[in-house]
């Protein structure tokens, strides 16, 4: 008898290529909205605030919109997502005063939830268990490819000279929400509509409780690596800016910096899975965020620009392992019904660090200087580093039993032992 077609990857390709349009507009409006608010008279403070509200509407709405996906579809979030980011990029352009910039800011974090929240599920649905640490590292090879190219565009259009920072970095903002609409072009049957055989159907059942997600082994740790992970991309892209103007360092120089640093990402999503083989992936998620903490606080040293170019690529390189690592131990732990409403979860903590750190961050910069941000993404990072080296699951090691939880089998007839991502048993 013939074995029944192993189904195409085109899916994750597409999927890739929607979200380094969507991302390198956030990438692009991001640096953009820094430098239109310093234009319009904003201080440090006022760069945090803004920052925060990005993630102010999102926090609010991740775990119903995860519990949404969990029972119903993944693409319309997609489609809604696309709309927000490319509108609150646009309008953020228009906009003429701080409050409205951060309002149209919040709308762009909205959007991005939802297209997160939509895209991630597919991914977990449509990925057996031995692929989940492959797919969604080249899944977050699409943020870093929109990392990388949007600071780039941004230091190109945005200048300095005779008071243009206004228009440019206005115009800056209408062409990310441009680039963001662009997405729609791969944005078709994305989502699968009879589950491969290789992939565990989502069983049905009531909710599971938030309170037995977040107390399943490996969900915490995932969620606060996560955390720290973002809120160190987040506050590097937002502050960044502010140490070029401290520092005398152009625009364009800043865009390319940021950038060095999403390739260095790229390159570690790469060759994620040698590494997992290499390290075992509970090592390198800890080690990786140590690194990362202690680079982050080497920032405050005035060094000169190469220096810190090394320093922004081997930071992207560390920084590259938490997100699809973190994306992976969530899903493998939660219960199999509630595997988006985990991820909402995930992304929850991910908009609380959005934020409580750019205010934070504001708040010290304010106080004690424009390094003060870094000194603490050092220490949240170096946090985040104990808590995957202990709070983690393992390989090999069974989850917890919670409400809801059903073993996985790997042919999707009988239960067994499958590998992970790091070619080791998981019972």
């Amino acid at each position: 008898m013939t074995a029944p077609a192993r189904p195409g990857r085109s899916w994750l390709l597409r999927l890739v290529i929607t979200f380094s349009f969507a991302q390198g507009a956030v990438s692009m409006a991001r640096p953009a909205v820094s430098y239109r608010a310093l234009a319009l008279g904003a201080d440090e403070q006022a760069i945090g605030v803004i920052t925060a509200v990005y993630a102010l509407l999102p926090l609010l709405v991740a775990v119903p919109l995860g519990r949404r996906t969990d029972h119903g579809r993944c693409a319309p979030l997609l489609v809604v997502g696309v709309a927000l980011i490319s509108g609150g990029c646009a309008l953020s352009g228009l906009a003429g005063s701080l409050p409205a910039m951060a309002a149209w800011s919040g709308v762009m974090g909205l959007g991005h939830l939802c297209f997160v929240i939509g895209a991630q599920s597919i991914v977990a649905r449509r990925s057996a268990p031995a692929e989940r640490d492959r797919n969604f590292g080249h899944f977050t090879i699409g943020a870093s490819l929109g990392q990388l190219v949007g600071p780039i565009a941004a230091g190109l259009v945005i200048s300095e000279h005779d008071g243009a920072m206004a228009p440019t970095s206005a115009t800056a903002l209408l062409v990310s929400g441009g680039i963001g609409a662009v997405s729609y072009v791969a944005l078709w049957r994305l989502e699968q509509r009879t589950p491969p055989a290789a992939a565990v159907p989502e069983p049905a059942g009531p909710h599971v409780p938030v309170r037995a997600i977040l107390r399943t082994r490996g969900v915490p740790a995932g969620i606060f690596m996560s955390l720290a992970v973002l809120s160190a991309t987040d506050i590097l892209t937002a502050y960044l800016p502010v140490i070029g103007e401290d520092r005398a360092i152009a625009p364009t120089t800043i865009g390319l910096l940021l950038s060095l640093r999403a390739a260095a990402t790229i390159a570690c999503r790469l060759v994620m899975t040698p590494m997992i083989r290499w390290l075992g992936r509970t090592a390198l998620m800890a080690g990786s965020c140590a690194l990362a903490g202690l680079l982050c606080g080497g920032m405050v040293l005035p060094v000169p620009v190469w220096a810190l170019a090394v320093m922004l690529t081997a930071l992207g390189f560390c920084l590259g392992v938490g997100q699809p690592l973190s994306m992976t131990t969530v899903v493998q732990a939660a219960p199999d019904r509630a595997r988006s409403t985990a991820l909402a979860l995930r992304l929850t903590g991910n908009r609380l660090g959005q934020v409580a750190a750019p205010a934070t961050a504001g708040l010290l910069a304010g106080v004690a200087g424009t390094a003060a941000p870094f000194v603490m993404l050092g220490v949240l990072l170096l946090a985040s580093a104990g808590t995957a080296a202990g709070g983690s699951t393992r390989p090999g090691d069974s989850p917890p039993p919670t409400a809801g939880h059903v073993p996985r089998p790997t042919d999707g007839t009988s239960p067994g032992p499958v590998r992970d991502g790091s070619g080791r048993a998981e019972r």
